[in-house]
């Protein structure tokens, strides 16, 4: 099992900055990928960024040149560095982590908000 805890979520103006960040712990030598994903109200939760254990990573055209992912492996934490914020980046925002093909673990998640 893998446990996921998020944090840094919060209040920001739009074209503000915010950095989230997910520590992971457990078994989590089988870890391959991670990622952020996100959940507006009345909307699908999608994918926001991923990144590989070998530093490879994807971005949603929505947040390219805007956010930015990264993980400190030697800190079992990823981050989420999100500059430009718009309103419509308004979401709970979720850590994702893999260690196989149907084995898929999330975080609680931290709500973000853009709004003046």
């Amino acid at each position: 099992q893998v446990q996921l805890v998020e944090s840094g979520g919060g209040l920001v103006q739009p074209g503000g900055s915010l950095r989230l960040s997910c520590a992971a712990s457990g078994s989590i030598f089988g870890i391959y990928v991670m990622g952020w994903y996100r959940q507006a109200p009345g909307k699908q939760r999608e994918l926001v960024a991923s990144i590989t254990n070998g530093g490879s990573t994807n971005y949603a055209d929505f947040v390219k040149g805007r956010f930015t992912i990264s993980r400190a492996n030697a800190k079992n934490t990823m981050y989420l560095e999100m500059n430009g914020l718009k309103p419509e980046d308004t979401a709970v925002y979720y850590c994702n982590a893999k260690d196989g093909p149907a084995r898929s673990y999330w975080g609680q998640g931290t709500q973000v908000t853009v709004s003046s």
